[in-house]
């Protein structure tokens, strides 16, 4: 069977609605010709969100993936509260409604037949969002890349780091990035690929580190928001500012590959460094 998050078999239950909207060309698609064409508008190619379960399926070869430190969950060690309630309630609700005990899933397994480590972020969990257990998973996601000497790769979807851990949080930048780097001591690769949206410190940290980076079409990608830089440098920004278009452009990423060619594009990637 293959690799399944929880909450992925409530594609099953009753729909609301039979339409789905785009996001970015506004077109109403049968929800069935959405799924069809794995959550990517056929009118504009649009890559609307697929699930953490939903990408390994569609990246790993079936039934190959194995899933790494499923006990690593959050911690509310700032007891943080604000008017919306705890922390804790906070990441309690967002497990039972996902199904995921993280914003990442980590593990093994094979593309096309080369093993591989990965990190898969999922943005159902708090934004995807980057707190002291989502950077442990994915340091030792690359831990277990350096030790069996096999490539590794982060796919990001993600709001930033995570204000409820306040600067426990932004440890985790640099921590992940420190165990990332330590692959190239043994050539190692990684490849970073970078979903709708990838933003604040997840773009400053890991993000950016591949030795790849791939964005999947019109994916936001940047560091502070839109409005935040043009009220700072009161200027007006281009209508494509911190598109995967506008950063493929200014040499930012290598590539913008669509959802359907990723695996074989990323097997070819590795089968180069394989050689």
């Amino acid at each position: 069977m293959a690799w399944l998050n929880k909450s992925d078999t409530e594609k099953n239950s009753p729909r609301k609605s039979l339409w789905i909207k785009c996001k970015k060309c506004q077109s109403h698609i049968f929800e069935n010709e959405w799924i069809k064409h794995l959550n990517v508008c056929p009118n504009c190619n649009f890559h609307g969100n697929i699930t953490s379960g939903e990408r390994i399926n569609l990246i790993f070869d079936k039934n190959t993936f194995k899933e790494l430190n499923s006990n690593i969950e959050p911690v509310d060690s700032l007891k943080f509260v604000d008017l919306k309630g705890s922390y804790k309630d906070k990441f309690e609700a967002n497990k039972k409604k996902s199904g995921l005990s993280e914003a990442v899933i980590t593990g093994y397994g094979k593309i096309n037949g080369i093993d591989v480590s990965a990190a898969v972020m999922d943005f159902r969990y708090l934004g995807g969002s980057l707190g002291s257990a989502t950077g442990e998973k994915i340091l030792r996601a690359s831990n277990y890349s350096y030790e069996n000497n096999i490539p590794y790769i982060v796919f990001s979807e993600s709001g930033g780091a995570r204000m409820q851990e306040g600067i426990l949080s932004l440890m985790q930048m640099a921590k992940t990035c420190s165990g990332i780097s330590r692959l190239n001591k043994k050539n190692i690769p990684y490849i970073s690929v970078l979903a709708n949206p990838t933003t604040g410190g997840v773009t400053a940290s890991y993000a950016m580190m591949g030795d790849i980076n791939i964005a999947e079409p019109f994916a936001v990608i940047g560091f502070a928001g839109r409005r935040v830089i043009e009220q700072t440098i009161s200027q007006k920004l281009p209508d494509d500012f911190q598109t995967a278009e506008y950063l493929l452009e200014h040499g930012f990423v290598d590539a913008i590959v669509n959802r359907k060619d990723l695996k074989n594009y990323i097997s070819n990637i590795l089968s180069f460094y394989n050689r």
